[in-house]
C-alpha cells in the first residue's frame, strides 16, 4: 500500500468553510440538485444519476452503479470505476479524493470519510486524505472508513468494522477497530 499525503485546510476562525466560494456555490448546487433530481428515480434511471454526477465533476469509468439515495458531498472529488457499485445511503464523504476500482461494492449505509480535524489547532483545521478501495473489494454495511486508508484487490471489510488502516490485498478484516481474520480463498488461488 502506498502512503497517502493528507491536506491540512487552515481555518481564520473554528467552524469557519474551508473551501472557496465557488467550492462552496457547486455545495449549495449539488444539495439542492441531487434530491431534485436523483433521489427520488427509481434504481434503473442510474444513467440518469451518472450523467448528473458527471456534469458536477465525477470521473466516471464504464457503467459503474450508484443508488439513488447515496450521499456524495462533493462530487467532483469522487472517481467511480467500471461496475462498482454504491449502496442505499452509503455515504462517501468526499472532502477530499475517493476513488472506487472497478466492480467494488461500497454497501448500503457504508461511510467513507476523507475528513478530519487537527484536535491540536484552537480552529481544529479541516485535514483531508485521499479513500481508495480496490478492484472487486467488499465494504459490507455501516462500515466506517477513516481518511488516508487504502483497501486491496478483493479485499472483504465486515459490517459494522472502523477501519483505521490499509487492508492488505485480499484480506478479510472485521471489528472495531477492525483487524486482520484471513485472506479470501479466492484471492489466494489468484495469485497462485
Amino acid at each position: 500500500m502506498k502512503y497517502i499525503e493528507p491536506k491540512l485546510y487552515a481555518l481564520p476562525i473554528r467552524g469557519a468553510s474551508p473551501w472557496p466560494l465557488h467550492d462552496r456555490i457547486r455545495i449549495l448546487l449539488w444539495s439542492i440538485l441531487w434530491p431534485l433530481f436523483c433521489e427520488w428515480t427509481p434504481k434503473p434511471l442510474n444513467s440518469w444519476r451518472l450523467m448528473w454526477l458527471r456534469m458536477f465533476g465525477c470521473k466516471i469509468d464504464g457503467n459503474p452503479f450508484v443508488h439513488q439515495r447515496a450521499r456524495i458531498p462533493m462530487p467532483w472529488h469522487l472517481t467511480l470505476g467500471e461496475g462498482c457499485s454504491v449502496g442505499d445511503q452509503a455515504n462517501l464523504y468526499c472532502l477530499g479524493e475517493i476513488k472506487l476500482g472497478p466492480k467494488c461494492v461500497i454497501a448500503q449505509e457504508a461511510y467513507l470519510c476523507t475528513g478530519t480535524h487537527d484536535f491540536t489547532d484552537p480552529s481544529m483545521a479541516l485535514i483531508t486524505a485521499r479513500i481508495e478501495v480496490g478492484t472487486d473489494a467488499f465494504v459490507a454495511a455501516r462500515a466506517f472508513v477513516m481518511p488516508g486508508v487504502c483497501i486491496g484487490a478483493q479485499a472483504v471489510v465486515g459490517a459494522c468494522s472502523v477501519v483505521t488502516e490499509d487492508v492488505p490485498p485480499g484480506a478479510i478484516v472485521a471489528g472495531s477497530p477492525a483487524r486482520f481474520l484471513r485472506f479470501r480463498e479466492a484471492a489466494l488461488l489468484e495469485t497462485h
